[in-house]
This record gives structure tokens, C-alpha cells and sequence, in this order.
């Protein structure tokens, strides 16, 4: 999995590419969890090139998310392809999350 970290002066954007699972979410946790302990701001999880999402990345999000929630801030999530989305339902993260479509309709928001 390839993470690619960009920071503005309103929001921190994490774009993920690959497989988020077992053997990658160690990774990311890490990531998050330094961003969220010297950031103000919320954080965007870009997910356009995300292909595959295991229960391993799904504990991951929402360790960060209640990090957030903690501080007053939200993970903010865009890009799911409908197979990842699907997912997030199933499991009912959809209601724990601010999903949006496209990284636009997040800059429209902030």
C-alpha cells in the first residue's frame, strides 16, 4: 500500500493506493497516529486508489476517528469505489464517518 501525505492550512489529506489490510494496516496506524498527535486540523482520507479493505483497516479508521472525535476534529473519508462502500455499510462505519464522494465535495465544505 503506498500513502501519500499533503498538508493545507484547513485539512491534512491522506491518499492510500493499493491493498489496506492485515499486512499494511500497521502502517497506516502509525501514520494516522503521528498526524493526529501534531495536527489542528482534520484529516481526509482519500481513498480513490484504495482496491481492497480488510477488518484490519476498518479497526484502523475508527482508532483514528475516536482520536479525533477526542480532540474535536473528524476523519473525513472520499473517493470509496461502491465495493469499498459497501463494506463501510456492512459493517455500519457509514454512520461513524463524514464520506463523501470526491475530494471537490469535501473542499466545498471546509
Amino acid at each position: 500500500m503506498e500513502i501519500i501525505i499533503d498538508k493545507t492550512e484547513t485539512l491534512t489529506e491522506i491518499k492510500l493506493a493499493g491493498r489496506l489490510d492485515s499486512n499494511t494496516s500497521q502502517k497506516l496506524e502509525t501514520e494516522l497516529i503521528d498526524l493526529i498527535n501534531s495536527s489542528s486540523e482534520n484529516i481526509l482520507v482519500n481513498l480513490d486508489e484504495l482496491n481492497y479493505i480488510s477488518s484490519s483497516g476498518l479497526r484502523v479508521f475508527l482508532l483514528a476517528a475516536k482520536s479525533l472525535d477526542t480532540k474535536g476534529m473528524r476523519l473525513k473519508l472520499c473517493g470509496m469505489k461502491n465495493y469499498i462502500k459497501e463494506v463501510f455499510d456492512i459493517a455500519g462505519f457509514s454512520s461513524i464517518f463524514d464520506i463523501y464522494e470526491s475530494k471537490q465535495k469535501v473542499n466545498s465544505e471546509v
